[in-house]
C-alpha cells in the first residue's frame, strides 16, 4: 500500500497520507504553562512537512499533574485564543491536527512541588534516579471521578478551539497506564484486581470524552503493546483491552510501549522478536492489530520510507515519526519528492540506562528547540552538551513552575 494513500476513519473522516508525526515532549510552553511562538513555529515546520496526521507533545488536563514544568495545560477557557492559533497552525498544511491528552500519575517529577497521585502508593524504581519522582498517593474516588471529566472537559475545548482530534494516552507508564498494569495497580476497589477492574478507568474515559465532542471530532487512544516489565500490562493483556475498546466509538488506536522504568519507546528495552532497528514494536502490533476494529497505528523507531510501507503491508493503517521528524520535519514531503532520505540520530553508548534516556529526550529536544527558534536542526549534537543544556533550561523552567504555583 502507498504511503500517501488517504485514510478513511470511522467517524467518516479522512487522512490525506497514512504517515503521522507521533506526540514528542517539547516543554515549550510559556510560564503560564500555554502555547505560544515558539510551538507556534515548531508546528509550522510541522506542518509544512506533510505528515497526514500531526500529534501534539503530551497536553495535560490539570497544571498541577505536569510532565515537565515547560509542558502545555488545557483545563480552560482563558487562554483558549492561544489554542485557536496553535490549532490553525497545524491545519495551514491540510493536516489533521489532534491534541494528546495525559496525565502523568506517578511520572512527576519531584521537584515541581507538587502531590502525584496514583492508583496505588508505588513509587518509581529507577535506582538512585527514583527520587527525582515524587512519592504517589493512592486516588481517592473523588480523584478518580476527577480524571475523567477533566479528560472529558480538555477533549471539549480543544474541540472548540478547532482541533480535529484528540488522543487520550494510556501508555508509556503515564496515569492510565499505571491503572492498566497489575505491578502499579494494587487496589481491591472496582479500579483494581482483574484486567476488567484495571481497564475501567481507560474504558470511563473514552466514553466521556466520546459524549463531550461531537461525532465528526476525532477520538484516539494510544496503548502499550506491552509494558516490557516481569509481571507488567503484556501483550494479552492488551489484546483483550483492544477488544473492549472495539465497542466504544474508536477513530484510531496507536501502539507503541514501555515507561520511564523500561524505555522501550527509545528502543532500549525491544521486544525480541520484532525488527532489530526500525519499527521496533511492529511484530506485536500486527499481531495485536487483527482483533481490532479501528484502524491501527505503530510507532516506535521509523525513519525511512521502505520501513513505512512495510509497516503498511503488515496490515496496519498508519506508520507514526516521531524522532526523525525531529530532525527532518519535512521528511513526508521530501519522500513524495522522490529523495530517499532517512534521518537518524548517533546511538547513545553509555552504561547507565536512566541516564540514556534522559540524554535521548535531551538530544531530541534540542532539535525541537531549534526548530522552534527558526533554527536548522543538529543531529550531530554531543549527548552530554544537549543534556547538560536540557536540565539547564528544565531547572529554569522549575522555578517559573512552583513561582507560578505559589510553590
Amino acid at each position: 500500500m502507498s504511503p500517501f494513500q488517504a485514510l478513511n476513519l470511522p467517524n467518516g473522516q479522512t487522512i490525506g497520507n497514512r504517515i503521522a508525526k507521533a506526540a514528542m515532549e517539547e516543554n515549550l510552553a510559556n510560564t503560564e504553562q500555554v502555547p505560544d511562538e515558539a510551538l507556534f513555529r515548531l508546528y509550522q515546520a510541522w506542518a509544512e512537512g506533510e505528515a497526514g496526521l500531526l500529534l501534539t507533545g503530551n497536553v495535560m488536563i490539570d497544571r498541577r499533574a505536569m510532565t515537565g514544568p515547560g509542558g502545555v495545560a488545557l483545563e480552560d477557557e482563558r487562554h483558549l485564543e492561544r489554542f485557536r492559533q496553535w490549532a490553525s497552525v497545524g491545519r495551514a498544511g491540510g493536516a489533521h491536527f489532534w491534541v494528546q491528552l495525559n496525565h502523568p500519575g506517578r511520572q512527576t517529577m519531584a521537584n515541581l512541588g507538587q502531590q502525584a497521585l496514583a492508583p496505588s502508593a508505588v513509587a518509581l524504581d529507577l535506582g538512585q534516579f527514583s527520587k527525582m519522582f515524587a512519592e504517589p498517593k493512592p486516588m481517592t474516588e473523588d480523584d478518580i471521578q476527577e480524571v475523567i471529566r477533566r479528560f472529558a472537559s480538555s477533549a471539549a475545548l480543544a474541540e472548540k478551539a478547532g482541533f480535529t482530534g484528540v488522543q487520550i494516552h494510556a501508555a508509556h507508564g503515564y496515569l492510565l497506564s499505571q491503572f492498566l498494569s497489575p505491578l502499579t495497580n494494587r487496589r481491591t476497589d472496582q479500579w483494581g484486581g482483574s484486567l476488567e477492574n484495571r481497564a475501567r478507568l481507560l474504558l470511563s474515559v473514552v466514553e466521556a470524552v466520546r459524549q463531550a465532542v461531537s461525532p465528526q471530532f476525532c477520538v484516539s487512544v494510544k496503548l502499550n503493546s506491552a509494558d516490557f516489565q516481569r509481571g507488567g500490562f503484556d501483550a494479552e493483556d492488551a489484546r483483550q483491552v483492544i477488544q473492549w475498546l472495539n465497542e466504544q466509538a474508536i477513530d484510531l488506536l496507536e501502539l507503541s510501549g514501555g515507561s520511564y522504568e523500561a524505555p522501550a519507546m527509545q528502543g532500549e528495552a525491544r521486544d525480541g522478536r520484532t525488527l532489530a532497528r526500525e519499527a521496533y514494536f511492529l511484530e506485536m502490533a500486527g499481531e495485536l492489530a487483527s482483533v481490532a476494529r479501528m484502524p491501527v497505528m505503530v510507532t516506535g523507531g521509523i525513519r525511512r520510507l521502505a520501513i513505512v510501507e512495510h509497516v503498511l503491508d503488515s496490515g496496519l493503517a498508519m506508520a507514526g515519526i516521531g524522532t526523525a521528524l525531529a530532525v527532518e520535519p519535512h521528511l513526508v514531503k521530501h519522500w513524495r519528492e522522490g529523495q530517499d532520505s532517512h534521518p537518524q540520530l548517533p546511538p547513545i553508548r553509555w552504561k547507565r540506562k536512566p541516564l540514556v534516556a534522559l540524554a535521548s529526550m535531551a538530544v531530541v529536544k534540542f532539535q525541537l528547540h531549534r526548530l522552534s527558534r527558526g533554527r536548522k536542526t543538529r543531529p550531530e549534537v554531543s549527548a552530554l552538551w544537549a543534556l547538560i543544556l536540557d536540565q539547564l533550561y528544565i531547572g529554569k523552567r522549575t522555578r517559573q513552575y512552583r513561582q507560578a504555583m505559589g510553590k
